[in-house]
């Protein structure tokens, strides 16, 4: 296929959701929850939770559609789909688990900590792992092909490996303010990611960006 008639094809493909309005939504959700948190409202703090988990899994499915657009032929588009995924379930669970909490009129004490755990790990811990993969996937490739500023890029990597590292606060208490951190600065950092990413070659550097050539 010459590179003219691939030019021609990515133009007829849709495009998807725009994945920075996407981010936007998410990092609405969240500061919604937050806030309903705040307030002692565990309901609304489940409900926005579980909002934020929808786009954030169509977020992951959306770049990983136009990371391969791009002719990125490297494991970064895997990484980062897989990572969208488990964050958007881990959230999602976490959400739900919350809010079904609410609708109990007394749950027993050990049973209300043991929930109260569950949403911590499902969405603090294992969200923040997931969503430290999906923002790797895309930062790796961003900054060896160029695709993003390279400041935005190296904060990416950033990013993703202290979501990776945000497990080690099962062990250590101190380390959760990594949650948050990650948490805030993620979305923020995938909102910005979501508009300046190339929509296909033709907005790329004019380099090549399959492997090999």
């Amino acid at each position: 296929m010459t590179d003219s008639t691939s030019e021609a094809a990515d133009r007829r493909r849709p495009d998807g959701p725009p994945p920075g309005a996407l981010g936007l939504v998410v990092l609405a959700f969240t500061v919604a929850s937050v806030v309903a948190y705040g307030l002692g409202s565990a309901f609304w703090n489940g409900f926005f939770v579980f909002a934020g988990s929808i786009p954030l899994g169509i977020y992951g499915a959306t770049v990983y559609a136009r990371q391969l657009r791009l002719g990125i032929r490297v494991p970064g588009p895997g990484i980062s789909f897989f990572g969208g995924i488990t964050a958007s379930i881990l959230l999602a669970l976490a959400g739900l688990l919350g809010w079904a909490a609410t609708q109990v009129t007394a749950l027993p004490s050990a049973l209300s900590d043991l929930v109260t755990e569950l949403v911590f790990l499902l969405g603090g811990v294992g969200f923040a792992g997931g969503l430290g993969l999906l923002i790797a996937g895309i930062a790796v490739p961003a900054v060896i092909l160029r695709l993003l500023p390279r400041w935005l890029g190296w904060a990416g990597l950033v990013l993703g490996g202290l979501g990776e590292l945000a497990f080690l606060s099962m062990l250590w208490e101190g380390l959760d303010v990594l949650l948050p951190f990650v948490r805030f600065g993620g979305l923020i950092w995938l909102t910005a990611a979501g508009f300046l990413l190339p929509r296909d070659r033709r907005e790329a550097p004019r380099r090549t960006l399959a492997s090999g050539r």
